[in-house]
């Protein structure tokens, strides 16, 4: 793996407990590309900032959000700003297994859809039959092209495009 790729590792309990939160997963999509704070956080939840600060630490004890240094509000309160480290996909498959994180990726992306334009949504559904070998081949795949662009440098004041992948029974 080079340094724009880093080998995943395996979600620990406590990963799995933070991540379990469709809330805490929009956090962290959230201060990717620009640091926030809290409060700014709670605005774009529309959520109070006293439960959004609660998954803020928690997801900064556990590595997912940096603190920043502190900075001057508009009325000179002191202001946090939180960044996302990237952490969170580095970890392998965390709702592999889990329940709990399945729901709060799939809840996640839901609230995230359900804010977008749906002129601007794109979406594609198919199913496909494989033998056990073809779908691990097809999800390796997709997984390393989304490696590949999740490497990719930041760039300031680009459009983000959002991504879910869901692999599910075809039944």
């Amino acid at each position: 793996m080079s340094e724009e790729n880093p080998a995943r590792t395996p979600a620990t309990p406590v990963d799995v407990a933070v991540l379990g939160s469709a809330v805490r997963l929009r956090i962290i999509r959230m201060t990717h590309q620009r640091p926030l704070t809290n409060r700014e956080i709670a605005t774009q939840l529309d959520r109070d900032p006293a439960t959004t600060l609660h998954h803020v630490r928690k997801l900064v004890d556990a590595g997912f959000l940096e603190a920043l240094p502190v900075r001057r509000g508009n009325r000179g309160a002191r202001e946090i700003p939180y960044r996302s480290t990237g952490r969170s996909w580095r970890i392998d498959n965390p709702g592999r297994g889990n329940r709990e994180v399945a729901e709060a990726m799939l809840q996640a992306y839901l609230a995230e859809v359900g804010e977008a334009d749906f002129a601007e949504l794109l979406q594609s559904r198919l199913v496909v039959q494989v033998d056990e070998a073809g779908r691990e081949e097809l999800m390796r795949r997709i997984q390393d092209v989304l490696d590949d662009f999740a490497a990719r440098p930041l760039e300031p004041g680009q459009p983000r495009t959002g991504i879910y992948v869901s692999f599910y029974p075809g039944e």
